[in-house]
């Protein structure tokens, strides 16, 4: 594909974003791309070429992940997460829009999809994280005590990002170099450590079932059968929970999906916005 991008940094909700705009002059939908967590945008990086083919791509950098701003002021909960990404769409004007999360960035989804149901026509959703509750109490108040984001750095760099690949990825054949500096690389500096503690803090839990009962969107779920992160089982419990879901299995594919079958995910996607 010939590069058709164009890299912004914008102001919103008080924090720096970083998205890549996409454009395609034949496409009324565009498609905005949400990341997971410890991810961005370049999580996206195979199936974004196959989705522009066919519509305008916005991929946007989730704070405090990637390019956008790692502020330790800002308020890291879903909810607040969910109306930076509102703000963002509203000021780009877009027209037909449909949202496509994958792990936490599924959750996002979801709260936007609570909070403004007006925003988006359909959603998909990658392994999306759903269930999980609020942190523990001792981590939170750990979240408080100075110099806690060493403690932060030193337990990821512990599990280390070859370790966390082969946690999300089901075949490890396709890990390579590349792979491994672009997820490791917003890692080197101290500041994002310093706004995951924060994000420790104001983690508030996935949406209720009550919650997610009440989305009426049509919704696509997309599942890696080998998922070791967000089992299937809870793939199959959204799609009870979300009255107009329909959930495709993908097999031999783990937790990141957009990297190991980018095809097969477009596929998937353009029967159901079809």
């Amino acid at each position: 594909m010939e590069e058709n991008v164009i890299y912004r940094n914008q102001l919103v909700n008080n924090i720096n974003i970083y998205y890549e705009f996409y454009p395609n002059p034949n496409s009324q939908k565009t498609l905005v791309l949400l990341h997971g967590f410890l991810s961005s945008t370049f999580s996206y990086r195979r199936l974004i070429p196959f989705l522009n083919k066919d519509y305008q791509v916005v991929s946007v950098d989730l704070p405090p992940f990637g390019k956008s701003g790692k502020s330790n002021k800002f308020i890291y909960s879903y909810k607040n997460l969910a109306q930076t990404v509102i703000q963002l769409v509203h000021s780009l004007g877009l027209d037909e829009v449909i949202l496509i999360g994958h792990s936490m960035g599924g959750q996002i989804v979801l709260n936007i999809l609570h909070q403004q149901p007006d925003l988006a026509h359909k959603a998909i959703l990658l392994c999306s994280s759903s269930y999980s509750k609020r942190l523990k109490l001792p981590l939170i108040l750990g979240s408080y005590i100075p110099y806690f984001h060493l403690y932060v750095k030193f337990s990821l760099a512990k599990s280390g990002v070859v370790q966390n690949l082969q946690n999300v990825i089901h075949d490890h054949t396709l890990i390579s170099d590349e792979m491994l500096f672009g997820y490791l690389q917003p890692f080197l500096k101290d500041d994002i450590f310093l706004a995951l503690t924060r994000m420790i803090r104001d983690h508030e839990g996935d949406l209720s079932r009550t919650a997610l009962n009440n989305i009426t969107h049509p919704c696509l779920l997309i599942w890696g059968e080998h998922d070791k992160v967000v089992p299937l089982s809870v793939g199959k419990r959204l799609k009870t929970d979300l009255s107009s879901s329909e959930l495709v299995i993908l097999k031999e594919t783990g937790h990141l999906v957009p990297e190991e079958r980018p095809e097969d995910v477009f596929q998937h996607i353009k029967q159901f916005l079809a």
